[in-house]
């Protein structure tokens, strides 16, 4: 591993990541049949755990997995691995499978999930990112309906984001009948006229964390954000557009297939969202916001 990564949870133990070992016949291997979530931690807090807990059981319970472990369960072992890597920012990688059964499409009766956790270092856009912005491409999105579920099978992501890498920029923005639904590995949104816009929650978009904290601090700071249907037309027409993510943070798209967004250059919407989330997060890790 090229990460630092020492202990790894797996089913119930605390083992060291190069020992870690799953069944080659777990459904998560063979099928992509498992859900995940990516918790940051601030300052030795994990951030927005009850809603990142509650969209790991909105998965679950969509592909039919009962929940392996009650809150406080995830909550010792985000807590134990927390405590491994000290009071850095980190994120928490949390996984579960419907475990270890012959191979067949059908679900095997009675199988235990599997359960896998680690922490790795927070690693976040450098300033000169932030400050000049990233380039994206735009594509079909062909992903399958249910992008709502946070789930494992990420192919389609992965081969969509990698189109975008191949060609020198950060993201691929996906297109569904002439509507941006979000980004392969984020959600997007757009400024114009000093308001903002984002795609409305639906079994087509993944609903963010970093999303919702977005819409949330906009709203609280008399800032208009709008939760809309957005157009290929209007995203070529915004003043700014954004991605957001729980790694990526709030990072600025100033390219889009080649033409600059606005004035190409990071916009003052996002300078201000952008400090926002920064003076919540130090609240967060003095403890003074949940």
């Amino acid at each position: 591993m090229k990460q630092k990564i020492s202990r790894v949870y797996l089913n119930g133990d605390y083992v060291d990541a190069n020992e870690a070992k799953v069944s080659a016949f777990d459904r998560g291997f063979i099928f992509g049949d498992g859900v995940y979530e990516v918790i940051p931690v601030y300052g030795g807090r994990p951030f927005r755990l009850p809603q990142h807990l509650s969209r790991l059981k909105a998965s679950l319970a969509a592909i039919m997995i009962a929940n392996p472990l009650t809150d406080a369960q995830w909550t010792g072992i985000i807590d134990e691995l927390v405590q491994d890597a000290g009071k850095t920012d980190q994120a928490i990688y949390l996984q579960v499978t419907r475990g270890a059964a012959p191979r067949d499409h059908a679900f095997p009766a009675d199988t235990e999930p599997t359960v896998f956790a680690y922490s790795k270092p927070m690693t976040y856009p450098g300033p000169a990112e932030i400050e000049n912005g990233v380039g994206a491409i735009t594509t079909a999105d062909i992903r399958w309906r249910r992008c709502d579920i946070k789930a494992i099978a990420l192919l389609a992501n992965v081969v969509l984001r990698q189109q975008a890498i191949a060609q020198g920029k950060a993201e691929a923005i996906l297109v569904h009948d002439g509507h941006i639904t979000e980004g392969a590995a984020s959600n997007i949104f757009i400024v114009k006229d000093n308001v903002i816009y984002t795609a409305a929650k639906s079994e087509q978009i993944l609903p963010g964390i970093t999303r919702d904290l977005v819409v949330e601090l906009a709203q609280q700071n008399d800032i208009d954000c709008r939760e809309m249907s957005i157009t290929e037309q209007q995203l070529r027409d915004a003043d700014e557009v954004w991605l957001t993510s729980s790694m990526k943070e709030i990072l600025p798209i100033v390219e889009i297939d080649g033409i600059r967004v606005g004035n190409g250059k990071r916009g003052p919407m996002h300078q201000r969202v952008f400090e926002l989330l920064q003076a919540y997060k130090d609240d967060f890790r003095a403890g003074t916001v949940d």
